[in-house]
């Protein structure tokens, strides 16, 4: 068959040239490979379905796209709404698992019972709990998963019915569910225990946000319908309840996990793209350097009747050839790559554990693989198909010499490969900014030096209501004389790394606002010595003290933004708030702002109360059955130590107290900051990656041309240094051409770059898309990168003998 001899000859035919075949097959791997592996995290984040039953009739239900909602609200929403078959909830919950070698606390969710089911997921090993067990009063029953189940317990089957201790209280364990699942995907995304969420319809508040709403939609029935019923239904409640029911969305589950990061992975994916370009613009080069060596076997075969669309044929199986092997690399390298690409991916990138080549990826490459062997390899067969044969059986080298109409397909290869790489290294360039300008936020504490883990007393003695500040207290003064530690104290939530609550409060002498306009402020609960172990400047006043106790007067430091919202020009120390009772509080101290929850976030207001004197302290609340301790390390004058080191002596000093308390979540102050912008850095190096990819392929390009454009003009350039010519000239001639491909490409590539970053915007921080600093240095880097790769051949044709280039005329 005439394509099996054409496959046999193209075969032969590149073995002949090993040294171009690995060439060209290595940077279209690199090209693919890269393509691949981004194909990869586009398709498991972004394309496939969630593991849920027809996930895509999946919403969620909040206030402003992010915020809980409260109890009676979800109970209203349930009964007068008509666009889901169900609408389930969801909470937050951290027991600790006791029983085993030690105490574990635990990431729970307690869910209504319709959740589960409304999910689709059967459970590995037994059922899901049912509408009789999310009521008031009834048996304590749990779902675990997977791993737990593994972790704890072995895998024993023997499981179901078995009763574990959560939190003191027992439960029965009624299912395992299978290794895949989780829920849920974009928040609490490490539980791996669900029980039954019982809500008292009598008690049911509207005030305390704490649930996460979910909801299936009936057949039919959009996202954009759901929203008017939901809008018409809360708009009602407003009307019955003001300022309960304001600002609720609704969003489809995958927008929900996914809309964070899709800019992003789009992003990321036009990249790779553009080196794929890059790659096949290269192999390009080759081949019409290859077509130029052959266009006296293409002369003899068209000589003896092959038509040019046959021999244009057989060029383009070589292209394909070439194009499988690129792809079969790019192939292997991309398991390579993606297995990296998911070790390094941040935890806020939702999904990527479970990123894979799998299927539609291994097509997506084929179809890459098909359709980069035409576009690099199509124009290069053509062109050599296109042959004088009276010029080509003519001997020496000025025969085959090309015209400046023969340099322009070599030409426009070179300048878009230098308009890309000035694209992608623009887009590197403003991430660098990005990054730098993430790592010079002040987060208004001194995270060096600081160990945190999370201390619970919870299903222990010490949680009593009556007891947990005498034990907090205790095994704090423990932690403080320890040989290393500076200083100690607790916090309910770290800053960046904890939960944030928001507790509303009253100013005193202003009128009271309307339902719904009550400010609030980040409500955290310290113990004496928190500013200066974290080592937070006070503007004003003084610290919490050992003082400050309940029964006496009560006290709480703000931060400056909160000062100045409320007291602008004026000293807000002595200032009084209330939390929404008759208590009035005395402000005693302000401290410098801090970040909260982002790191790249605005100030917010912020409040710090004593623990003694905390609401929920001293109360039954399970609230702050836990603290976050934190440790400051004595290091040497401007040193930074390992605070992790004394961890292991902490935990036992708190052991010691009582062997049952869970301790969980250790670790430094200084990875919580690097995980803050660790999505910034993983974008930084991906992008980073491609744009030197991208410029070492253009600077390739650019040198392969112009070393292709002086060995073809030897003779011309011969003639040149024998009539007078100075090797300057010579150089400068050179030079000037090779600058000159590059600098039309910088200009395309910077006019393109000005446009597309503006897609950007939502992971720049602290730099505009058309920050002229980056446009500028990635300017002068490339014309440095396509001076060097233009000067090199220009000098080996400086020392061209122009004796032994005539004579090879």
């Amino acid at each position: 068959m005439p394509l099996t001899r054409d496959v046999r000859f193209a075969a032969r035919s590149l073995a002949r040239t090993p040294a171009f075949t690995i060439a060209a097959a290595l940077t279209l791997a690199l090209g693919i490979g890269a393509t691949s592996a981004m194909l990869s995290v586009v398709n498991g984040v972004l394309l496939k379905p969630l593991p849920y039953a027809n996930s895509d009739q999946l919403v969620v239900v909040l206030h402003r796209g992010n915020d809980p909602v409260a109890p009676g609200n979800f109970l209203d929403w349930r009964v007068q709404t008509r666009s889901f078959t169900d609408l389930a909830a969801a909470e937050y919950w951290t027991p600790n698992l006791t029983g085993a070698d030690q105490p574990e606390q635990i990431h729970a969710l307690h869910l209504t019972a319709g959740m589960l089911p409304m999910l689709g997921v059967q459970p590995l090993l037994g059922r899901v709990f049912t509408e009789s067990e999310d009521v008031p009063g009834a048996a304590h029953v749990a779902v675990m998963s997977y791993g737990l189940w593994q972790r704890h317990f072995a895998g024993d089957r023997s499981i179901l019915g078995r009763s574990v201790s959560l939190d003191g209280e027992p439960y029965t364990i009624v299912g395992v569910m299978p290794p895949s699942f989780q829920f849920a995907p974009f928040w609490a995304t490490r539980a791996e225990l669900w029980a039954p969420l019982a809500i008292d319809r009598s008690k049911a508040s509207r005030t305390g946000n704490s649930l996460r709403i979910f909801g299936r939609l009936r057949p039919g029935v959009t996202v954009q319908q759901a929203r008017a019923d939901v809008a018409a239904v809360t708009a009602r409640l407003e009307q019955q309840f003001p300022g309960t029911n304001r600002d609720v969305t609704v969003e489809s589950l995958k927008h929900k996990v996914t809309g964070d990061v899709q800019t992003a992975l789009l992003v990321l994916l036009v990249a790779v793209a553009f080196v794929l370009l890059i790659a096949c613009a290269n192999v390009a080069h080759m081949l019409l350097a290859r077509g130029s060596s052959r266009q006296k076997e293409v002369a003899i075969r068209t000589a003896l009747g092959a038509s040019r669309g046959r021999i244009a044929g057989q060029l383009l199986v070589e292209s394909a050839l070439l194009a499988l092997l690129g792809g079969a690399g790019g192939v292997l390298l991309a398991f390579y790559a993606v297995h990296a690409l998911v070790a390094a991916g941040p935890a806020i990138i939702p999904r990527v554990a479970t990123v894979t080549i799998d299927a539609r990826v291994l097509l997506m490459t084929l179809g890459i693989t098909a359709g980069t062997a035409m576009l690099f390899g199509i124009a290069p067969a053509l062109r050599a198909t296109r042959v004088d044969l009276a010029a080509s059986f003519k001997d020496g080298d000025r025969a085959s010499s090309e015209g400046r109409e023969r340099h322009r397909l070599r030409d426009a290869l070179v300048i878009s490969e230098f308009a890309l790489a000035v694209v992608l290294l623009v887009g590197a360039g403003l991430m660098i900014r990005t990054f730098e300008a993430l790592r010079n936020v002040d987060p208004g504490f001194d995270p060096r030096n600081v160990v945190t883990m999370m201390v619970s007393t919870a299903g222990t003695t010490e949680a009593d209501s009556t007891a947990r500040q005498a034990f907090f207290s205790a095994a704090i003064e423990r932690v403080r004389a320890l040989p290393g530690v500076e200083t100690a104290s607790y916090i309910n939530h770290l800053p960046i790394a904890g939960d944030e609550w928001g507790f509303s409060f009253f100013v005193e002498g202003r009128p009271r606002p309307k339902p719904g306009d009550v400010p609030s402020a980040v409500y955290r609960v310290v113990y004496p010595g928190y500013f200066r172990t974290m080592r937070i400047p006070l503007r004003y006043g003084r610290d919490v003290s050992d003082a400050d106790r309940a029964g006496g007067v009560p006290v709480v430091v703000i931060n400056e933004f909160m000062a100045k919202k409320y007291w602008p020009n004026e000293n807000a120390v002595g200032k009084r708030i209330s939390l929404g009772d008759s208590t009035w509080i005395t402000v005693v101290g302000v401290s410098k702002n801090t970040v909260t929850q982002q790191w790249s976030a605005p100030p917010a207001e912020e409040m710090f109360l004593p623990f003694a004197q905390s609401p929920f302290a001293t109360t039954p609340s399970s609230h702050f059955e836990y603290l976050t301790l934190v440790a400051r390390m004595k290091c040497d004058s401007g040193s930074q130590c390992d605070a992790t080191t004394l961890s292991p002596a902490i935990v036992g000093a708190i052991r010691d107290l009582d062997a049952r308390v869970a301790i969980s979540a250790v670790e430094s102050m200084t990875h919580v900051v690097n995980d803050a912008t660790a999505e910034s850095r993983f974008y930084l190096v991906l992008l980073g990656a491609f744009a030197s990819i991208a410029l070492a392929l253009a600077a390739v390009g650019i040198y392969g041309v112009m070393t292709y454009s002086v060995s073809r003009r030897t003779h011309e350039i011969g003639i040149r240094i024998a009539l007078g010519a100075e090797p300057g000239e010579v150089l400068r001639f050179i030079v000037r051409e090779g600058m000159s491909l590059a600098l039309v490409g910088a200009a395309s590539g910077l006019a393109t770059a000005f446009v597309l970053t503006r897609l950007m915007n939502r992971l720049l921080y602290g730099v505009a898309a058309s920050d002229m600093l980056t446009f500028v240095a990635v300017t002068l880097v490339l014309c440095g990168v396509a001076f060097v790769a233009s000067y090199l051949p220009a000098r080996r044709a400086t020392r061209i003998d122009p004796l032994v280039a005539l004579r090879s005329d």
